[in-house]
C-alpha cells in the first residue's frame, strides 16, 4: 500500500467501489473481445475467399487480354481501351461493429454494357468486349476484398488493444486494489482490537476504584462522616475551661 493513503474507512470503501467498477469494465471488456474476436474469424473467411476470387479472376482477366493482344493486335486493344476510358466514383463510408467504425467501400456504376462503352458492335470483337467485362469485373472484386481486409485489419487492432486493457486491468489493476483493501482492513482490525483492549483495561480500572472504595464507605456508615466534619471543635476548648475553673475554685476552700 503507498504511504500517501490512510488506512481510513472511506479510503477502504473507495477501494471496494473501484474494484466493483475494474472487475465490471473487465467483464465488458472481455465479452467485446469474445464478441470481435467472433466477428474477426468470419471476417479472415470473408477476406480469403475474396482474395481468392480476386486471385482467380485477375489470372483470367490477362489470360484473356493477352490472348486478345495475340489474335486483335495491341493497336486494337489500345484503340478500344481509348474510347472506353472513363472515371467512376467510390463511396468510403463507416460502420459500427461492436463500437468499431470499420470501413466500407462501394463502387457506383462499376459494370456496363457493350453500348454503354461506346463500342460499335460490327468494329470491336469479341475478344475486345469480354477482355473489359473481366477487367470491371475484377475492380468490382477489388473493391469488396479491400474493404474486408480494411474492416479485417481495424477488427485485429481492436482486438489488441481490447486484450491489453483487460491485461492491465485483471493483472495490474485488480491486484493493486485487492492488496490495497486487505492492507486498509488489517490496518482497521488491528485498530478495532486496539480500542477493545483499551476500553477494557479502563473498565477493570474503574471497577477496581469502586472496590477499593466500597470498604471504607461500609465502615464509615451512611452521614458519619459528614457529621465528623461538622462538629465544632471549639466545644472542645469550652470544656477545657469549664474543668480549669472548677479546679481553682476548689483550690480556694
Amino acid at each position: 500500500m503507498s504511504d500517501t493513503i490512510s488506512p481510513t474507512r472511506m479510503n477502504l470503501l473507495q477501494r471496494r467501489s473501484r474494484m466493483a467498477q475494474a472487475r465490471q469494465a473487465a467483464d465488458l471488456l472481455t465479452r467485446k473481445r469474445d464478441a470481435l474476436a467472433t466477428n474477426f474469424w468470419g471476417l479472415v473467411r470473408r477476406a480469403r475467399a475474396a482474395r481468392t476470387r480476386l486471385i482467380r479472376l485477375s489470372a483470367e482477366c490477362y489470360r484473356i487480354l493477352s490472348l486478345a493482344k495475340a489474335v486483335e493486335g495491341p493497336e486494337v486493344l489500345d484503340s478500344v481501351a481509348f474510347v472506353d476510358s472513363r472515371r467512376f466514383s467510390v463511396e468510403i463510408g463507416t460502420a459500427n461493429l461492436w463500437g468499431v467504425e470499420v470501413p466500407e467501400v462501394m463502387g457506383n456504376g462499376l459494370y456496363r454494357t457493350m453500348l454503354e462503352r461506346g463500342h460499335d458492335p460490327i468494329a470491336v470483337s469479341w475478344r475486345a468486349v469480354e477482355c473489359a467485362d473481366h477487367f470491371e469485373d475484377l475492380v468490382s472484386v477489388l473493391l469488396s476484398a479491400a474493404s474486408i481486409e480494411a474492416t479485417l485489419a481495424k477488427v485485429g487492432d481492436e482486438i489488441r488493444k481490447t486484450t491489453r486493457r483487460v491485461n492491465a486491468l485483471e493483472q495490474i489493476l485488480i491486484p493493486q486494489l485487492r492488496e490495497e483493501i486487505q492492507q486498509i482492513a488489517t490496518k482497521l482490525e488491528e485498530r478495532a482490537r486496539e480500542d477493545i483492549f483499551r476500553l477494557k483495561r479502563v473498565k477493570k480500572k474503574l471497577a477496581k476504584r469502586r472496590r477499593d472504595r466500597r470498604p471504607w464507605e461500609e465502615r464509615s456508615g451512611p452521614g458519619r462522616g459528614a457529621e465528623l466534619v461538622s462538629r465544632p471543635r471549639r466545644s472542645v476548648g469550652w470544656h477545657r475551661g469549664e474543668a480549669s475553673a472548677t479546679v481553682r475554685g476548689l483550690s480556694c476552700w
